[in-house]
């Protein structure tokens, strides 16, 4: 149900703005090799949809976080620009409605570099909104076991690296000078699978994250 929805919400979004494709010849204040580095803080909610967990039943869920994020992009024309991010997140790792009620799997960092092609529209001043789409890979690192497998005497826990496509949209606000203030929301579907005591349990899940992200950008 959370998947639907959001994916409805980015729709509308995406639909709002299609009238503003009339806008094509109108300015949107930037320029062909304009870079904009923008500094975000992201909310980084896993979907944590279609999963199942073998041998014990249940399901995966992964838990929201925020984190700092930095991403760059790089402007062909005025309305066109490839963006991409870096920041990286911490998640901690339930297995729920099990055989064995709520187990903490542990907690691991996620690395997610995302590419998006982007389209902004002018014509609306200062307000310069923007859709993408493009392609997340999910890079899974520094993972723990909690006591709670360590007491089944399932040790170990690996991710696979998980690859996906992503979409977006948002707007940036000119501010003054080469100043922008900046919103956007993201939507990846990426899905990865857990081996837990070497096979022993296997987990799969579509963690598929929404990315609301608010922060600020400079114009170089």
């Amino acid at each position: 149900m959370r998947k639907t929805m959001a994916g409805i919400g980015m729709v509308s979004l995406l639909a709002l703005s299609a009238p503003a494709f009339a806008q094509l010849a109108q300015p949107t204040g930037f320029q062909a090799g304009d870079l904009m580095v923008r500094l975000r803080v992201d909310g980084v909610l896993p979907q944590n949809l279609s999963s199942n967990v073998s041998a014990i039943g249940g399901k995966v869920d992964a838990s929201n976080t925020v984190i700092p994020e930095i991403d760059l992009s790089y402007f062909f024309t005025p309305n066109i620009s490839v963006e991409a991010i870096a920041g990286t997140s911490r998640h901690n790792i339930w297995a729920t409605g099990t055989s064995l009620g709520t187990v903490k799997v542990g907690s691991v960092w996620v690395l997610p570099p995302t590419v998006t092609v982007q389209y902004h529209f002018g014509g609306m001043g200062n307000f310069v909104p923007y859709v993408g789409a493009g392609v997340s890979l999910m890079l899974f690192y520094d993972s723990h076991t909690a006591n709670d497998l360590k007491a089944l005497g399932l040790d170990t826990v690996t991710y696979r690296t998980g690859i996906g496509p992503a979409i977006e949209a948002g707007f940036d606000y000119h501010l003054q000078g080469n100043w922008y203030a900046n919103f956007v929301v993201k939507q990846t579907f990426v899905a990865t699978r857990a081996s837990i005591g070497h096979g022993a349990v296997i987990a799969h899940t579509d963690l598929d994250p929404t990315i609301v992200g608010a922060g600020i950008g400079y114009r170089f």
